[in-house]
């Protein structure tokens, strides 16, 4: 039987992190990963770029992991552990990491990886830690003088469809009044 089809039985063709039945990838995860199914997941593309740092981290869609880290399969965890400690920012997660429970074994194979963050990838976050991402909805925590114009951003302001400084974890763009203007992420919450 292939390694796709094997995890695609062990899942019921479903994402082994997050159920999502679309865009499904065989991960094999390192560093002990030799091609067989117990050192793989099946996974989606979101949580695959995710994992893989290649996209931003979303601390929502990790809310999955609630469920996700009690399965039986050690890949699994090991990935649930993984995602959980990049996610230390995040007060709910530090919850489920000290519940997550590792046999000795597995446990060590999901501390053998360096997790820390990518250096040359920014994070933007806001006043509270949240990670931003490209489209969110942030309120103002502050009244804000706009340079170059005549208007104050008065607080309580929601910009919506934030955009990111690619090289700048400090700063973000949104519209106030109309205007594009740069705003300080130390002067932002995120809103749900």
């Amino acid at each position: 039987m292939a390694i796709l089809e094997e995890l695609q039985a062990r899942s019921g063709s479903k994402c082994e992190l997050c159920s999502e039945v679309e865009g499904l990838n065989v991960y094999e995860v390192p560093p002990e990963s030799d091609g067989g199914a117990d050192k793989s997941a099946l996974i989606c593309t979101t949580c695959l770029d995710q994992v893989e740092k290649r996209a931003a981290m979303h601390g929502d869609h990790w809310r999955c992991l609630n469920e996700s880290m009690w399965t039986q399969e050690p890949a699994v965890q090991v990935l649930a552990w993984r995602m959980l400690k990049r996610l230390s920012a995040e007060t709910w997660a530090v919850e489920l990491f000290d519940m997550l429970y590792l046999e000795e074994e597995t446990l060590a194979w999901a501390q053998s990886v360096n997790e820390e963050p990518a250096e040359d990838m920014v994070v933007h976050v806001d006043s509270n830690g949240n990670v931003l991402a490209a489209g969110d909805t942030v309120t103002l925590i502050k009244d804000l003088n706009v340079k170059g114009t005549t208007f104050t951003a008065k607080r309580g302001t929601a910009v919506r469809k934030i955009s990111l400084v690619p090289d700048n974890a400090g700063h973000i763009e949104g519209r106030v009044n109309g205007q594009q203007i740069v705003i300080l992420t130390e002067f932002v919450k995120k809103s749900n």
